[in-house]
């Protein structure tokens, strides 16, 4: 009798990784274009001007770490959503995106004030103080988008967790479609408008922001009618022990996330200290791994949700798979992008800098096979966290980020 070609377990792989891809997909398409927009004014300020290139990095890293502090408190809807959807809760599932919304308009005034000190914070750590102005500026043009970020997270984790991508991906698609156009408008003066550089860019931002919220918020009011009553007007949407529970797993992974982006934040301080070229060059380097690690950022949430799912179904042994595969599938990817970085180290910096910015070009040059060396290891890090926030165990991934982005 001729022996099978593959066994049960081995079917039971391919199946999973076939399940992770397909939802880790549309997740790392909608992460893309959520990032697209800070790499399209990226893009078009750099060939604005290297000194409003500089000082929009800087104010990046504080406005993009304030922002995940309080975006990953959200997060923590996460383990919640992806359990009770496995459990088929639809009580509890109803109730918590409430709980998310109320929870984001909280988060807003400490937003408010954070973005608000940008210029403030740019001055404490020794950065140019006519950067520093710029920075300052470039953030407050922002501050009226921030009900719109923490609206589009709450909705976006809710609809994430039922594994209901499309929605996300799609109002992320034209958004960021709409942002070029305004971007090309407002910064360089088209059709009429002044051409506002650094002021164009936020301005543009912060309207797509600002719709890309109310659609999704939208979009749940109009196809998921009875969710409606639970949109911050129940009783469950003001729970305390609830929002406690919420803060109980949102806060670690909001350490995490700022521990990490804290590091790589303080490197591009750093760099500004050096002089505009060095802020520029590592500004650079910096959006090209933000890109890539939107893909392992992708599987890990991908991760999160389907570990969730078989927890709440009651079956901890496939999730164990799950964890192994979408391992393997991000340090496959990170290897992949770890090469582009050192084949392509000339080539990547020049869609960033026009022609005559040839010390931009050059540094840059020399800090991408750095980058390219972590690329491997930031993946799993980032994988691994997705899975343990599945599992609800959100706790132990801000130690290892306290422990191996600062002492070590």
């Amino acid at each position: 009798m001729t022996a099978p070609a593959t066994s049960p377990t081995q079917d039971s792989t391919w199946e999973e990784w076939g399940t992770l891809i397909r939802l880790a997909v549309p997740i790392i398409l909608t992460n893309l274009a959520m990032f697209a927009m800070v790499a399209v004014d990226t893009l078009m300020i750099g060939h604005s001007s290297k000194e409003e290139l500089a000082a929009m990095g800087l104010a990046a890293v504080w406005i993009q770490g304030t922002t995940m502090f309080a975006a990953g408190i959200l997060f923590g809807m996460d383990p919640i959503v992806s359990q009770a959807h496995g459990a088929r809760d639809s009580e509890r599932i109803r109730s918590i995106l409430g709980q998310g919304l109320v929870m984001g308009l909280l988060l807003c005034p400490f937003l408010w004030v954070a973005w608000g000190w940008t210029e403030g914070f740019l001055l404490v750590m020794g950065q140019d103080p006519e950067l520093a102005r710029m920075g300052g500026v470039y953030a407050k043009w922002q501050l009226v988008s921030i009900p719109g970020v923490m609206a589009f997270t709450a909705v976006r984790q809710w609809l994430q967790g039922q594994r209901l991508l499309a929605p996300i991906l799609f109002h992320a698609t034209w958004a960021n479609a709409l942002n070029v156009l305004l971007n090309w408008v407002l910064i360089f003066g088209h059709w009429g408008a002044p051409a506002m550089g650094l002021r164009g860019a936020a301005l543009a931002t912060t309207i797509m922001r600002t719709i890309m919220g109310a659609a999704l918020v939208w979009h749940v009011w109009s196809h998921h009618k009875a969710t409606v009553p639970r949109l911050g007007m129940g009783p469950l949407a003001w729970n305390y022990r609830a929002h406690r529970y919420l803060l109980a797993l949102g806060i670690p992974i909001a350490i995490q996330v700022t521990l990490e982006m804290g590091a790589f934040g303080l490197s591009t301080l750093l760099s500004g200290r050096l002089g505009t070229v060095s802020a520029s060059a590592h500004l650079i380097v910096m959006n090209i791994a933000s890109i890539t690690f939107m893909v392992p950022l992708g599987i890990g949430l991908a991760a999160s949700t389907r570990v969730g799912n078989l927890i709440g179904e009651g079956r901890p042994l496939a999730a164990r798979r799950a964890a192994r595969c979408a391992f393997g599938l991000g340090a496959g990817v990170m290897l992949i992008f770890g090469l582009i970085f050192l084949v392509g180290r000339h080539f990547l910096p020049t869609l960033y800098t026009s022609a005559e910015e040839v010390s931009v070009r050059a540094m840059a040059a020399l800090i991408l096979p750095i980058a390219g060396a972590f690329q491997v290891f930031d993946g799993l890090q980032v994988v691994g966290s997705g899975v343990l926030r599945g599992v609800g165990k959100t706790k132990p991934a801000a130690l290892f980020n306290l422990i191996g982005y600062w002492p070590l």
